[in-house]
């Protein structure tokens, strides 16, 4: 399987069939048509050490504490269509964490920004102000 231009050897994913939820009838209980893929990627000599750490850093569902990466796909009756599936997924995981992220510039607001902004809340303190019950 190749991930934008990195090559992950067949050895190193875990397929495993399981059963699918959800309705099938009589089928559901005896085919295994789902398909669980296991990929780790922690001790994947395929992935470079910056896709790793970016990895690590995901917040998916999919990326376990350790770092392996459970993918479960069930979508098709066929387990061959399944598995296609289940790479497919892997491999969009990864290509998101291959893609380095623009670091942010700070950027601080203009001068006449900050002018509308201390005017607005002037102007809305004063109708506040005019709203109140006079004591006499």
């Amino acid at each position: 399987m190749s991930s934008a231009g990195i090559e992950i050897p067949e050895s190193e994913l875990e397929f495993t069939a399981i059963r699918a939820q959800g309705a099938g009838g009589q089928n559901v209980n005896k085919v295994s048509n789902a398909v669980q893929l296991r990929f780790d990627a922690p001790r994947s000599r395929a992935l470079p050490e910056s896709c790793k750490e970016r990895l690590r850093q995901m917040r998916d569902h999919r990326i376990l504490a350790d770092g392996v990466i459970v993918i479960k796909a069930q979508q098709f009756r066929s387990q061959e269509q399944n598995k296609a599936a289940a790479v497919e997924r892997l491999h969009e995981l990864l290509s998101r964490a291959l893609t380095v992220r623009k670091k942010r510039k700070p950027t601080k607001p203009s001068r006449a920004a900050h002018a509308r902004r201390l005017d607005a809340k002037s102007r809305h303190g004063k109708l506040k102000r005019s709203r109140r019950v006079v004591d006499e």
